[in-house]
């Protein structure tokens, strides 16, 4: 094919997305060699390609496809300096394909950087959930396991049985539920550490399971018991219900 020096600054972006054969890729470079213009368009295109196969680090924004092809039409296709030689048929058909081409591979590009991006985040944001979870297992694990630990139970509501296991080594304590029912919507059940007549907040509990040991948050320091209320989702500061239970601290 024989690319004629108005068709040559045509395809700048075609050449940096490496979308030419060789005899257009060869013959464009010797125009290039001449031409500082389309040069530096290349490294305009060849960077911005360069960005957006990187967008795996981030969300691309839902509009930039849509702003890609209403711009597509406006970017110069030719060089300032250059008049129009030929305004045949066949150059508006070509000019106008490569710029849709253009614009395909760009969005293209930028959905697959959203894709990619979506799904980096998911596995990111799982990964970091099992770390949490397997940390707070090892905890638990730390206090069951721990020499001093003291442990003293009680009935609840419905069935339901809580108990609370101490370690003062550790300065922890874990909350054991088993037949819990579930909560209202809309509702958690909260722990408290009872410090006196004060209440500190020690956690909440998974609204979804009726059987699980719960690592009370804040250390044991010198509380003598603690409570179960019902908070509505996300918690309270201070308890807005009466205890469902309260249990004290074995010594």
């Amino acid at each position: 094919m024989t690319v004629d020096t108005a068709d040559a600054h045509t395809l700048t972006g075609a050449y940096a997305l490496d979308a030419l054969n060789e005899d257009e890729r060869a013959t464009f470079e010797k125009h290039m060699a001449q031409c500082g213009t389309c040069a530096l368009e290349v490294q305009e295109f060849s960077a911005t390609a360069g960005r957006l196969a990187l967008a795996a680090t981030s969300r691309a924004p839902e509009h930039l496809k849509s702003q890609v092809l209403r711009q597509i039409g406006q970017v110069r296709q030719g060089s300032p300096g250059v008049k129009e030689i030929e305004s045949g048929s066949r150059r508006r058909r070509s000019g106008k394909a490569m710029q849709w081409a253009l614009a395909a591979c760009v969005a293209a590009v930028a959905a697959l950087g959203a894709t990619t991006a979506w799904q980096y985040q998911q596995a990111d944001h799982a990964r970091r959930q099992a770390q949490a979870a397997q940390v707070q297992s090892d905890q638990i694990a730390a206090v069951l396991a721990a020499p001093d630990a003291k442990v003293t139970s009680t009935s609840l509501d419905g069935g339901a049985r809580g108990s609370v296991v101490v370690s003062q080594d550790t300065g922890k304590a874990v909350f054991i539920a088993s037949h819990m029912t579930p909560p209202p919507k809309g509702k958690v059940y909260q722990l408290w550490f009872a410090d006196g007549g004060h209440m500190r907040p020690a956690g909440l509990m998974d609204a979804s399971r009726t059987d699980q040991s719960v690592l009370m948050t804040g250390p044991v320091d010198q509380a003598k018991g603690i409570g179960v209320t019902l908070e509505p989702a996300g918690g309270s500061q201070q308890p807005t219900s009466q205890p469902l239970a309260t249990m004290e601290l074995p010594a």
